[in-house]
């Protein structure tokens, strides 16, 4: 008998960034004492699954890893991805309808390519799922809708040119809060403008100004777009009492944005009021996504609640109008955007791994054709890694690669070879998940 929802727990006692880190394994363990408390497991339309390892081909249809992708793991990262992996096989076997997977280390800061850890991620076990779910289940368009207070940089990065993956973020705004991205003219490379969707919210942003954004613009963008399924990149840091960000989001505001999204899966991310928000969130977005009445999930101290900045209300304003211009321009801007670059798009990027002190540069260049959806080069030189600086050239071959792009990207790999201007040249193979050290 089919059951509502999947639950997959992963707390990783093994794991930590270190002593006394927010990104810890009682994140998890509170939540279960509430919903064991609440007898949640009991209900006839919950069932729980034990989280599998994912492979390490699982990580490379998303990763790359300098030196390589197994180097900068541990066995948590594994249970992780693959709590993931088990909450989409739970649903796409037909055995629930929805899975959420409550694991740690959480991802969505992990970029394609990974030197460390940065905003507490190695790699990113929404995009990991993504690609699983390609690969496996010949799933094609899909939406990731990510509720982290953090713009979730990694995720945003790896589906920048996929115009098959809607990503929307809606968090805290970047000046005021890491890592400092997520606007919304970052909307994509041409090839795929407009399905990268930001949405910057000032402080003191709650419930009515979360509700209000999502009625008025997420569920149109959804509803045009059609994916096949949508995941929900739950972080859980816009609560109100969250020691890391300043927003006024409730637990029940959580839950009924949860109702109305109705994530075929979940995947949790931030959130570091370990006690005063985690579990109450946690239960209210379970029993929304089991079809439960969440009415009574209520904070029992919401001293820290306070009333919602009038100026937000300008601001959600501002980004349905902004926003929603974009997205119904997105074909036309991106058509002309690809006319204007020819066949290659470039860009530069900074990113600094607050965890490791680690300093990368990247030059990215997105290939076009005509027949295919082209392939990607990137250069990578990073400072202060665990190895020493160290630089990279990086070849990605995308899905469906037709034969002539696949014998340009290699020619550019064995040239970059060649030219012994790179410690480590590095071919990956998204359909595959190998990633080859020339």
């Amino acid at each position: 008998m089919t059951k509502q929802l999947g639950l997959v727990f992963f707390p990783a006692f093994d794991w930590m960034i270190r002593p006394g880190h927010p990104e810890r394994q009682e994140r998890l363990l509170y939540t279960r004492d509430q919903l064991q408390e609440e007898g949640i497991f009991d209900l006839p339309s919950i069932r729980e699954y034990r989280p599998r390892l994912a492979t390490i081909r699982d990580l490379q249809r998303v990763h790359v890893g300098v030196p390589s992708i197994r180097k900068l793991i541990t066995p948590a990262h594994l249970a992780s991805a693959g709590g993931c992996l088990t909450a989409a096989d739970a649903v796409m076997h037909g055995e629930v309808e929805r899975a959420f997977a409550l694991v740690r280390p959480p991802g969505h800061h992990a970029m394609r390519v990974v030197h460390g850890i940065r905003g507490f991620c190695t790699i990113n076990i929404e995009a990991i799922m993504v690609e699983y779910l390609r690969s496996v289940y010949n799933i094609k368009k899909m939406a990731v809708v990510d509720t982290d207070v953090h713009h979730g940089d990694g995720s945003a990065d790896i589906f920048y040119h996929d115009p098959d993956t809607l990503y929307i973020s809606f968090h805290q705004d970047g000046r005021t809060l890491y890592p400092g991205s997520g606007f919304p003219e970052e909307a994509g490379s041409p090839g795929a403008w407009g399905t990268n969707i930001n949405l910057p919210l000032l402080p003191t942003t709650g419930d009515a100004g979360l509700h209000r954004l999502y009625d008025n613009l997420i569920t149109r963008i959804l509803e045009e777009f059609q994916p096949e399924l949508i995941l929900n990149s739950a972080g859980q840091d816009n609560h109100f009492s969250d020691p890391l960000a300043s927003m006024m989001v409730t637990a029940k505001g959580y839950a009924r944005l949860a109702d109305k999204l109705k994530a075929d899966l979940a995947v949790l991310e931030g959130g570091y009021s370990v006690e005063a928000a985690l579990p109450y969130v946690n239960t209210g977005i379970i029993l929304a996504m089991a079809g439960l009445d969440y009415s009574k999930v209520v904070e029992p101290d919401q001293s820290a609640l306070r009333p919602q900045d009038p100026r937000c209300e300008k601001r959600i304003d501002q980004l349905i109008e902004q926003v929603g211009e974009l997205w119904d321009h997105r074909l036309e801007k991106g058509a002309e955007l690809r006319h204007r670059c020819g066949g290659t798009w470039n860009r530069n990027k900074s990113i600094y791994y607050d965890e490791e002190g680690i300093l990368e540069r990247q030059l990215e260049t997105e290939h076009y054709c005509t027949r295919c959806h082209g392939y990607l080069t990137i250069s990578s030189e990073a400072e202060n890694t665990r190895f020493g600086n160290q630089n990279a050239f990086i070849v990605t071959l995308y899905r469906d690669m037709c034969p002539s792009c696949r014998a340009k990207a290699r020619d550019e790999a064995l040239r970059a070879k060649k030219s012994k201007q790179w410690q480590y040249v590095l071919v990956q193979d998204i359909a595959t998940g190998e990633v080859e050290r020339l």
